[in-house]
């Protein structure tokens, strides 16, 4: 595994959970980039995502704090994490994403954003509303995590 990722919301809640199916590929990528070894990028709409859901995840779980606890981790992530900022590219990129594709804004993001720094859009898995449009994605260099 080698190369740069940008990163979609559901990569980085891999993590938060102990028994998901591929954390530990997560912690390899979060680890890798740590040491340098290869680049991770994130549009803030994923850290927006990461920190609310990544809130629930901890309230579900019986954190204490999870508002302090999301907090935490995603502080944690940008330390290994390269984040973006939304200029024209990616902002029109996104939106004529959405429009052919009509898939999640954040995931149109991810791409946009991959394109912008010439990285892998990396998502978790494919999702309902991907399906049909596997070979366009795919045109599009996106993986999923069982592919890396």
């Amino acid at each position: 595994m080698s190369g740069k990722f940008s990163l979609d919301t559901s990569v980085l809640l891999e993590y938060i959970v102990k028994s998901a199916p591929h954390r530990s590929k997560v912690v390899e990528l979060l680890e890798k980039s740590e040491a340098g070894e290869f680049e991770l990028y994130l549009s803030p709409i994923i850290l927006t995502e990461t920190l609310y859901i990544a809130s629930r995840i901890y309230e579900m779980a019986g954190e204490e704090n999870p508002n302090e606890s999301a907090l935490n981790y995603v502080t944690w992530v940008r330390k290994r994490c390269n984040v973006v900022d939304i200029d024209d590219f990616i902002s029109m990129r996104a939106g004529e994403l959405k429009k052919a594709l009509h898939l999640a804004l954040p995931d149109c993001y991810v791409i946009a954003t991959a394109e912008k720094v010439d990285a892998i859009p990396l998502f978790k898995r494919i999702e309902k509303e991907m399906i049909p449009l596997s070979e366009i994605l795919k045109k599009l260099g996106v993986k999923f995590l069982d592919q890396i």
